[in-house]
């Protein structure tokens, strides 16, 4: 198993199992339409299979410009000194870091590596000498689910391919969905464009095109390993929960915290080339995992996982959306997402928008309930979650409402909304137009995973999680800070769930729990 992947999520899953009151892990302009790139070369009847594609020529393909080489920090090419700040762990250093745990253990004498001391010196590796590829995959705007991505059909291409996946099904919290169904909920929870997903499931198990794959390549089609904390990955929907994540982590962790290199499961590490895009990096990293440096230039390489996108879905940098966010976007005005005049609670900093991976663009606020009159952590509130801003509803499901800040309903088009942990009880419905402060449903802890009832809300813009704060973003990228009411939210570096709110000579400080008065918000 990816040894640093393992300790990233066991460390994040730890903190969130001790949470005892409340968590969460799942956690414009005019719009730019781009016509999906599945076009068959002849005339099929409606119903009918599709062919067998093939490749394109490489020589008739766009050749991508080379993104502005990124600068690399001379000083990281010996080992450095990282000193132990509050709330660091093992395994968070060494992903900020870009090394696995193994390798800090190697060159560090670390008598408790679960027991760290304010102050304590970890060496860090010197960076690699070795450069990975520079042959550019995909455009960012195809592993988002961006502009034009909702116009690519699912449910029609999987059903005329002539593969298992168009019989495949499994089961999500008692409720059987088809493949199709399954595809696009995850690209739909992750913000990851679907087309990637399936080019990916035909790559690694031959489920558009092979009626009778094994039941190995049923069950783990994408070879997801078991999770940090030993639950088997086994079924359609946890094969691509996982890999939506990792092309999140890379993707974001390029753009938004510097990630520069990738480490394989033999501990060879290399650089990542300084002049790709972020939408390519989140691909190599997913093929990373597992995986060997020899092994991972073909597959990223124009031999490898490329060949199977082309032949289904035509060349990716076809009318790309570039730049899929523009540094000088602003934010538009937001308001608190609860009443005026009511009391909530702040019981989360910074964290993942839906998944560990994607960025951290998601905050926690828990509704003033009087808990002495429920059993439980998790109720369905008798407080409502309002809009921070004027538009349209543009999906409800599990959970989960999205609201769509430029009113065309297309959640892959400019500023939308994320509430999670919805509850289905006097949910508002899909096509509503509402204003700031109208009802957008009851915390519950509906959708996602939540070990107390609350809500959990982040932005994205054309798709992309948008961070609560950018002041770890690498160099030439910048997003907006996210402020509500006037109140500017920050992050602690490296620690996720930790950070606060801040309006003049005000603080307010994120705190699990309600015990406390540092995390009381008003407006």
């Amino acid at each position: 198993m990816h040894f640093l992947n393992f300790m990233r999520k066991l460390a994040i899953g730890v903190i969130l199992l001790a949470l005892s009151v409340i968590s969460c892990t799942l956690n414009q302009p005019d719009a730019i339409v781009i016509t999906a790139t599945f076009l068959p070369t002849t005339s099929i009847p409606d119903g009918a299979l599709l062919p067998t594609p093939t490749p394109p020529p490489q020589e008739d393909l766009i050749q991508p410009t080379a993104n502005p080489a990124r600068p690399l920090d001379s000083s990281n090419s010996t080992a450095q000194d990282y000193v132990v700040r509050p709330g660091d762990y093992l395994s968070a250093i060494a992903d900020s870091n870009g090394v696995s745990v193994e390798a800090l253990l190697a060159i560090n004498q670390i008598p408790d590596p679960n027991n760290l001391i304010i102050g304590q010196v970890i060496r860090l590796p010197a960076l690699p000498t070795i450069e990975g590829s520079n042959f550019k995959l995909i455009p960012d705007s195809r592993l988002v689910r961006a502009p034009g991505s909702s116009q690519f059909n699912v449910e029609d291409f999987v059903n005329r391919s002539p593969g298992y996946l168009r019989n495949a099904t499994d089961t999500i919290n008692d409720e059987t969905f088809t493949g199709a169904q399954i595809v696009q909920r995850v690209a739909l929870e992750f913000s990851v464009d679907p087309r990637l997903l399936l080019a990916l499931l035909e790559y690694r198990s031959k489920l558009l095109s092979n009626p009778n794959p094994s039941q190995d390549e049923r069950d783990y089609a994408m070879r997801a390993p078991v999770s940090a904390l030993g639950n088997d990955r086994k079924g359609l929907y946890l094969q691509l929960t996982w890999t939506a994540d990792q092309l999140n982590y890379g993707y974001y962790r390029w753009n938004l915290n510097g990630l520069n290199t990738i480490e394989f499961e033999d501990g060879t590490r290399i650089l990542i080339a300084r002049d790709l895009n972020a939408g390519t990096v989140g691909l190599q990293y997913l093929l990373s995992i597992e995986s060997d440096y020899t092994r991972w230039q073909h597959e990223v390489g124009r031999g490898g996982f490329i060949l199977t996108y082309l032949s289904y879905f035509g060349d990716p940098f076809v009318n790309p959306v570039e730049p899929l966010v523009p540094n000088d976007l602003q934010q538009p005005e937001l308001a608190f997402p609860f009443p005026s005049g009511q009391t909530w609670y702040f019981t989360g900093g910074p964290h993942g928008g839906y998944g560990s991976g994607s960025a951290w663009s998601a905050v926690d606020f828990a509704p003033p309930d009087d808990l002495t009159t429920v059993s439980s952590g998790c109720y369905i509130s008798d407080n409502f979650a309002t809009a921070v801003a004027s538009g349209v509803i543009a999906r409800t499901a599990e959970g989960t409402v999205i609201l769509d800040l430029d009113g065309d309903g297309d959640e892959s088009t400019g500023w939308t909304i994320l509430y999670l942990h919805m509850s289905g009880q006097d949910r508002v419905q899909t096509g509503t137009t509402v204003q700031v402060g109208d009802r957008i449903g009851r915390p519950s802890c509906e959708g996602g995973f939540s070990t107390g009832t609350h809500l959990h809300i982040a932005r994205r813009y054309n798709g992309e999680w948008i961070p609560v704060t950018c002041e770890e973003c690498a160099e030439g990228v910048e997003r907006p800070t996210l402020v509500m009411n006037g109140w500017t939210f920050y992050g602690l570096p490296g620690q996720e769930y930790q950070g606060g709110l801040l309006k003049g000579g005000n603080r307010i400080v994120a705190e699990q729990g309600r015990n406390v008065t540092d995390n009381l918000v008003t407006w």
